[in-house]
C-alpha cells in the first residue's frame, strides 16, 4: 500500500451551512451566507500531520503517525475554490466571509477583504501577475494583487458567476450560471458575453489543449466548448449527470467530475466520452492535474480525497478532517492542495512523487563544505539552494543528494527542486 502525507491548516469552527442540492446549488440558494465577523491577519503552523494509507477501491482505515500544535486561525470560512498563484502560495476564495485568502506552502495564512468581494466562488491566476476571482453575490468579476489590492469589475451579462480561467487569448474566461452564458474579460475589464445553443447554466471552465475552453453544463447533462470567437459546441453521452469540474488532463483530453452521477468523465477534443464509475467516487466536485500523471478530485460527499490514472484506476484518501471538500489544485510543492467547505480549513496532501528532505548531514559547515540531503522522491532534481544562494548538485538519486555549501550563503534552509516540486529541508542549516 502506497502512503501519502496530509497537512491540515484550520479556520473558523462554523461548519457547512448546506448540503443538498450539489455544491453549486448551495451556493446559488444563499445557503451559504452566514454572519460576518472581522477579518484577522494570521499566521502558525499545521494544525495536524498525518500518514495515510490508500486502499485499492474505498480506502482503508487512517492511523496518525502525530499530531503537531493546533492553531486555528481566523478568516478561514467557507472556503470554496483554489488555485496556485504567481508568487509560489495558494489562493482561495473564503465564501463564507467575503475575502480572499492566501496560504504559503509552508502554512502561513492570510487574508484580504475588499470592497465587492460578495460571495467569492472561482479563482484563477492570470496572465496580469494577479488573481481573478468571480463574485456570485453581486455579479462582479474580481481581481487581487498579490499585495492584497482589490478592483471590481460590473458588465453587461455577468450574472451568477461561478467558474473562471485564464484563456489562451490572453483574457479571462467565466461561467455565468444565472443566465446560461459564457463570459470573457480583458486585463483592462472589457466584458463580452456569449450565449449559444446548448449551454445551459454552466459551471466549471477551463482552457483545453486545442486552443479553447471547455466547459460543464448542470442544467442539460452535457459538456460545453467554446473557441475564443464564440463559437459553441455542445456534447452529451451516457452517464454525463450534473458535471461540475473539469480541468485540462495529461494525456491530451478533458476530465470532469459528474457530482450525482458519482463517476469521473473523460472527453477528448472531438467529443468522445468515456465515464469511469469505480467504487469510491461520490459525489466529486473538483478535479485537477497532479505531478504523478494521474487526475485527483474531491469527494463531498464521503469526504475524501480521489486519485485516478488515466487508464481509469481509482485509489481515494480518508482522514477524519476531510470535511466536505470542494475544490482541489497542484501546488508548487508538488503537492494537492484543496478547500473544506464543511471544516472551513485548507487541506494538503502528498502525491506518490512529491519531493521530500527528511535529514541533512552536517547540520553546520562552511562554505565548500560537503553537505548530503537524505529524503524520498529527489531523483531528477534540477536546483539546490542554500536560502536564496544556488549550489552545485555533486551527485543525486531519489533519496539521496550530495552538495557542497557554496559561497555567499548564509544560515538558512536549503531547497530541492525537481520535476514534481520543490522540497524544503526542516531545519536551517547554520553556515559557520
Amino acid at each position: 500500500m502506497r502512503s501519502v502525507r496530509l497537512v491540515w491548516w484550520r479556520g473558523g469552527a462554523l461548519g457547512p451551512a448546506g448540503r443538498a442540492g450539489g455544491p453549486g446549488a448551495a451556493r446559488r440558494r444563499g445557503l451559504l451566507r452566514r454572519l460576518r465577523g472581522p477579518v484577522a491577519v494570521l499566521a502558525g503552523v499545521p494544525l495536524l500531520s498525518v500518514g495515510l494509507a490508500a486502499g485499492a477501491a474505498a480506502a482503508s482505515a487512517v492511523s496518525a503517525s502525530g499530531a503537531g500544535d493546533v492553531t486555528i486561525y481566523a478568516g478561514i470560512d467557507g472556503p470554496d475554490e483554489i488555485t496556485a498563484g504567481p508568487d509560489g502560495a495558494l489562493w482561495f476564495t473564503n465564501s463564507g466571509n467575503n475575502t480572499i485568502g492566501r496560504v504559503t506552502t509552508a502554512g502561513r495564512v492570510r487574508v484580504f477583504a475588499g470592497g465587492g468581494i460578495d460571495e467569492p466562488a472561482g479563482i484563477t491566476a492570470g496572465p496580469d501577475g494577479a488573481l481573478w476571482f468571480t463574485n456570485p453575490g453581486n455579479n462582479t468579476i474580481g481581481r487581487i494583487t498579490t499585495t492584497g489590492r482589490v478592483t471590481n469589475f460590473t458588465g453587461t451579462g455577468i450574472d451568477d458567476p461561478e467558474g473562471i480561467t485564464a484563456g489562451p487569448d490572453g483574457a479571462l474566461w467565466f461561467t455565468n450560471f444565472g443566465n446560461s452564458s459564457i463570459g470573457r474579460i480583458t486585463t483592462t475589464g472589457t466584458v463580452t458575453s456569449y450565449t449559444g445553443t446548448g449551454i445551459d447554466e454552466p459551471e466549471g471552465i477551463t482552457a483545453g489543449p486545442d486552443g479553447a475552453l471547455w466547459f460543464t453544463n448542470t442544467g442539460n447533462n452535457t459538456i460545453g466548448r467554446i473557441t475564443t470567437t464564440g463559437t459553441v459546441t455542445t456534447y452529451t453521452a451516457t452517464g454525463i449527470d450534473f458535471p461540475y469540474g473539469i480541468t485540462a488532463g495529461p494525456d491530451g483530453a478533458l476530465w470532469f467530475t459528474n457530482h450525482f452521477g458519482d463517476s469521473i468523465g473523460r472527453i477528448t477534443t472531438t467529443g468522445t466520452v468515456t465515464t469511469y464509475t469505480p467504487r469510491g467516487i461520490d459525489e466529486p466536485a473538483g478535479i485537477t492535474a497532479g505531478p504523478d500523471g494521474a487526475l485527483w478530485f474531491t469527494n463531498t460527499l464521503d469526504n475524501t480525497i480521489g486519485q485516478i490514472t488515466t487508464t481509469g484506476t481509482v485509489t481515494t484518501y480518508h482522514h477524519a478532517d476531510i470535511d466536505y471538500p470542494q475544490q482541489i489544485t497542484a501546488g508548487p510543492d508538488g503537492a494537492l492542495w484543496f478547500t473544506n467547505f464543511g471544516g472551513s480549513s485548507i487541506g494538503r496532501i502528498t502525491t506518490a512523487v512529491t519531493p521530500e528532505i527528511s535529514g541533512v548531514t552536517p547540520a553546520s559547515g562552511a562554505p565548500g563544505t560537503t553537505v548530503t540531503l537524505t529524503g524520498q522522491n529527489l531523483a531528477g532534481a534540477t536546483a539546490v539552494a542554500f536560502g536564496a544562494t544556488p549550489a552545485t548538485i555533486v551527485s543525486a538519486t531519489a533519496t539521496q543528494i550530495v552538495t557542497t555549501v557554496p559561497a555567499g550563503a548564509a544560515t538558512g534552509r536549503i531547497m530541492v527542486t525537481t520535476p514534481a516540486g520543490t522540497a524544503t529541508s526542516h531545519t536551517k542549516f547554520t553556515v559557520t
